[in-house]
């Protein structure tokens, strides 16, 4: 389905990208970039293409209940782009991703660090053929450093990058240890950095006339995005540990059980605290030495949490929200993820879409978070079947005619 927004030109709606990568974090900022209006051209293994395609159940039926070929995990990173099956291991296939390049603005990819040299596919290589080529390399550790040719995933990386070590409950407690997050957080905020990096890139060259390379590893953007916790390291001298889903530096700021389950405090400020002390029946909290400001709050952070659980178990979750929120109380559920897609005001940004699917009609999709008033994200391709767009590409970009492509398949280039 194409939405209204397709019919209104994209902010990159000149770009052309080159997608060389696979799983997350690289088709991530590719899906960005197409989402803005870029033409996105995934170049993937003919017979298998992009690993996420078999990363189910669940995958995407057909009208009769069979599998498609595209896994859900490989829909919610593959939107806007179109599918061309080259294999690049042979010199003919190389020779077509080269000339593609020439025809874009941006490549992504994210081989181990050097893994496309051996086929001429470097930036080395195609930058000194098209030197306004933007070129994006993700890897696990970066092109530089004693682990540069490591392979990195993303829990390897949440684990190396610190955020194990504060995520999670306390040693000592129920279920203390180490956590990973539940979605790839790492591999994502990578694939975000790599989108910014990129049309600052795109940005410079309007100035230079040149490209350039951006080394991006997935462990530096995990250091970075230790934020506060890394800065509380670093100024304080302490190494932060896991609270469970407490907050370091602001109490209250985490989850309380209520009659029926639990809610989320989320307390930034003195006036928000004395509030919630009001709304709950014991104005007297806020005037105690205690807790009357956030430093005395962090000091004193158990005593003052037991008095708030021993009140929020009276009340069911729905009851503390409507309350707390007529106070100006920050606060919230803890949804499921049905409840996410059936919370209304989720409903009411459009966050689920659906998009059609050759095979399998009418396809649930999660809609991208930007909203530009002049020139909206859209909906053009659904997340491609293998190869799917092979044959357009190449007669398109390259020109080839029909005889050349099916010599090209006949030699197991072309998938």
């Amino acid at each position: 389905m194409t939405s209204p927004a397709a019919l209104q030109p994209g902010a990159l709606q000149h770009v052309k990208v080159l997608d060389l990568s696979r799983v997350l974090a690289g088709p991530w900022a590719a899906q960005t970039l197409g989402d803005l209006g870029a033409e996105v051209i995934k170049v993937e293994r003919p017979g298998s293409g992009d690993d996420t395609r078999a990363w189910g159940p669940p995958y995407v039926t057909d009208p009769a209940g069979q599998p498609t070929g595209e896994s859900a995990y490989y829909m919610c990173t593959n939107r806007n782009k179109q599918s061309v099956t080259i294999d690049f291991t042979r010199p003919e296939g190389q020779e077509l991703v080269r000339r593609l390049a020439q025809q874009c603005d941006v490549l992504v990819e994210n081989f181990k660090t050097g893994g496309l040299a051996q086929y001429g596919l470097d930036y080395a290589s195609l930058s000194a053929l098209t030197p306004r080529l933007v070129y994006c390399s993700i890897t696990g550790f970066g092109q530089s450093g004693p682990y540069a040719h490591r392979a990195g995933y993303d829990f390897l990386i949440q684990g190396m990058g610190g955020l194990m070590s504060v995520t999670g409950r306390p040693d000592g407690e129920d279920g203390g240890g180490p956590m990973k997050v539940g979605v790839a957080l790492t591999d994502i905020l990578t694939g975000l950095y790599a989108s910014t990096a990129i049309l600052a890139a795109l940005q410079a060259r309007e100035h230079t006339g040149r490209g350039q390379h951006i080394d991006l590893a997935l462990l530096d953007v995990g250091v970075a995005c230790l934020a506060n916790q890394g800065m509380n390291y670093l100024y304080g001298g302490k190494v932060p540990q896991r609270m469970g889903n407490a907050h370091p530096n602001t109490v209250p700021y985490q989850d309380f059980p209520t009659a029926d389950g639990h809610m989320i405090l989320a307390v930034g400020n003195d006036g928000q605290f004395a509030r919630l002390c009001h709304a709950a029946g014991q104005p007297g909290w806020a005037q105690d030495a205690r807790f009357a400001t956030n430093a005395a709050r962090v000091a004193h952070r158990h005593e003052l949490v037991a008095l708030i659980r021993g009140v929020t178990v009276g009340k069911p979750t729905r009851d503390w929200i409507a309350l707390l929120e007529q106070h100006g109380v920050p606060c919230g559920p803890i949804n499921t993820v049905r409840d996410v897609f059936d919370d209304p005001q989720v409903k009411a940004r459009g966050m689920q879409i659906a998009m059609q699917h050759p095979q399998a009609g009418s396809v649930p999709l999660v809609a991208s978070p930007l909203r530009l008033s002049d020139t909206p994200v859209s909906y053009r391709h659904t997340p491609p079947q293998l190869g799917q767009h092979t044959d357009a590409v190449l007669v398109r970009h390259l020109g080839l005619a029909p005889e050349a492509l099916q010599t090209y398949r006949d030699n197991g280039v072309l998938g």
